[in-house]
């Protein structure tokens, strides 16, 4: 199994489809047996859904999604988990161990909003957008 997570300096950045850059890794049972981050090769938004799907992605971890970006992961055959902030290996591991918090219903609708991503989206932005 794959697991992906939006990711920036050991974080978990917190809008999918600003990400540049995926930690992926490779789970054998409850074990992480490798991870690697991975630049989107200037993909964004729903081009990310088949970007993770090209690299065999089964599971996503992220911050703040979009209604678009929701769809097109579920097409994809891509299990989220969204709504999560903190440590990237933290989270995988949480996971893993059945104890990840996170939030079914997220949804990042800043895109009807007139004001730019960064990187506090999330923080009180895009997790409290229901």
């Amino acid at each position: 199994m794959k697991i992906a997570v939006t990711y920036e300096n050991g974080q978990i950045f917190q809008h999918f489809g600003h990400t540049e850059t995926f930690k992926i890794y490779e789970i054998d049972g409850k074990d992480i047996t490798e991870s690697k981050t991975i630049g989107t090769e200037g993909n964004g938004h729903g081009a990310l859904s088949g970007f993770l799907k090209s690299k065999g992605v089964d599971i996503l971890i992220c911050g703040g999604i979009g209604a678009g970006a929701k769809t097109a992961l579920s097409e994809a055959g891509i299990k989220l988990f969204g709504g999560v902030s903190g440590n990237a290996d933290q989270a995988v591991k949480d996971y893993l161990n059945g104890n990840l918090s996170y939030k079914p219903d997220i949804m990042c609708s800043h895109h009807d909003h007139d004001h730019q991503h960064g990187k506090n989206c999330g923080h009180g932005n895009c997790g409290s957008h229901e």
